[in-house]
């Protein structure tokens, strides 16, 4: 017999999952892109719950397609090779050297290790790079000034035709943000804004992008919870989204202007913060709609 604090519990979470119902309903058969990144990517217990959230997401019927990134880790085996690193205006120059390591760690441990987790969570997942099945092509950019970034490129062309592939074979498609050209170059892409182009490209409901704040901060430093495309584009002109908020915002409105339903800024480090967001009234950050 169940005490009555245990029978509580227990039918809170009944309640929780009857009331996640029609959010299940809503997104039944539906693509989201998740743009994983931040502080939770060298947390074990955060990429554990990532991991089962995402398996969760495909159990009732959605397909989860996972972008991530792997900055620190990048970062750190540069350091261990005694290779220098630069970055201007937040991206990492990437001359040939740079590259190997760059494609080594997101390609090879980061990536392998998001698909073991998903694999423990209970799921089946497959790990790519933008250069598998011709998914990611990519155009060199310079930075602000003009600076020569080396092998640092952007999205041109997305074919989603693997990734249409994998999700009907029931795969959750992990992808390292490596792109290529057609000279044969391979490119090192920021993971956002890759991730945005492939949530564009696969005419997505919902494209989250996971960090490490809460969400857009208004003037007062609160928490914006909903924000209409002509507002966020507002607080980018009014000057009160700045630094590496910017980008991020720019790679929502390019992935809604493209036929993205809504796009989500949110914390990665909140545990099961996809799960409220998505199955929710309340939310888990910034929801980005036209």
């Amino acid at each position: 017999m169940l005490t009555s604090t245990a029978a509580k519990s227990w039918l809170d979470k009944a309640s929780t999952l009857r009331e996640a119902l029609p959010y299940m309903r809503r997104y039944a058969g539906r693509t989201v892109v998740i743009k994983f990144g931040g502080h939770a990517m060298v947390d074990p217990d955060l990429i554990s719950a990532f991991a089962a959230n995402v398996v969760l997401l495909q159990q009732v019927g959605m397909r989860p397609v996972i972008v991530h990134g792997g900055g620190p880790q990048i970062s750190q085996k540069l350091d261990q090779l005694g290779i220098q690193s630069q970055t201007i205006n937040g991206r990492r120059v990437t001359d040939a050297a740079t590259m190997e390591v760059v494609e080594m760690v997101l390609s090879g441990s980061v990536n392998k290790g998001l698909v073991d987790a998903i694999r423990m969570a209970g799921g089946r997942a497959i790990g790519i790079s933008g250069k598998d099945g011709g998914l990611i092509r990519a155009r060199k950019i310079a930075g602000p000034q003009g600076e020569d970034l080396g092998q640092v490129g952007e999205a041109e062309l997305i074919d989603p035709t693997i990734l249409g592939a994998l999700e009907t074979a029931k795969f959750i498609p992990v992808i390292a943000p490596i792109g290529y050209d057609l000279a044969g170059l391979t490119y090192n892409i920021n993971a956002d804004s890759a991730a945005g182009a492939i949530a564009a490209a696969m005419g997505t409901r919902r494209f989250l992008l996971l960090t490490d704040v809460a969400g857009v901060l208004g003037a007062d430093k609160t928490l914006l919870t909903d924000l209409s495309v002509a507002q966020v584009r507002d607080l980018i002109t009014d000057g009160v989204a700045t630094g590496g908020m910017i980008p991020k915002l720019e790679t929502c409105l390019a992935a809604i202007d493209s036929g993205v339903e809504a796009a989500v800024i949110m914390d990665g480090r909140v545990r099961d913060g996809i799960l409220l967001e998505l199955f929710t009234d309340i939310g888990a950050g910034t929801l980005i709609h036209d």
